[in-house]
């Protein structure tokens, strides 16, 4: 018996504050975050659509959907990964995203990977 599941999509996440695009004068913090998601299960997998939770350091909440990622719909076999750059803006210093990736599988069957809740902050403002 193998200890493998036939879908297993693991997400992680690396966000960066963006200085230079960002006008803290005018509530305007724009981060950018890299996601490289692998296939760890045990069939082929494809990325059909994104569905995200923005919540700001007020406490407002935005939901984003969509086809895909970057204009994408990345197909990873068994073992392999896909990895992307996107950005956000916020109107507050910090902020959350979360979500889930629609996934569909070579077989037709269709699940969702969680994307973990990460932080967006600009440097030194949380310990």
């Amino acid at each position: 018996m193998s200890s493998k599941q036939p879908y297993d999509i693991e997400v992680q996440v690396a966000a960066r504050f963006l200085d230079e695009q960002s006008r803290p004068a005018d509530n305007r913090y724009v981060f950018a975050y890299t996601i490289k998601i692998r296939n760890l299960g045990e069939i082929t997998a494809q990325l059909l659509s994104r569905h995200w939770i923005i919540t700001d350091g007020n406490g407002k909440v935005q939901e984003v959907t969509g086809d895909g990622v970057v204009g994408e719909q990345p197909r990873m076999r068994p073992g392999e990964d896909y990895e992307y750059t996107s950005g956000a803006v916020l109107e507050t210093s910090v902020g959350t995203m979360r979500g889930s990736y629609r996934m569909v599988a070579e077989d037709g069957t269709e699940f969702d990977a969680a994307i973990p809740q990460f932080t967006l902050s600009i440097p030194r403002t949380l310990h």
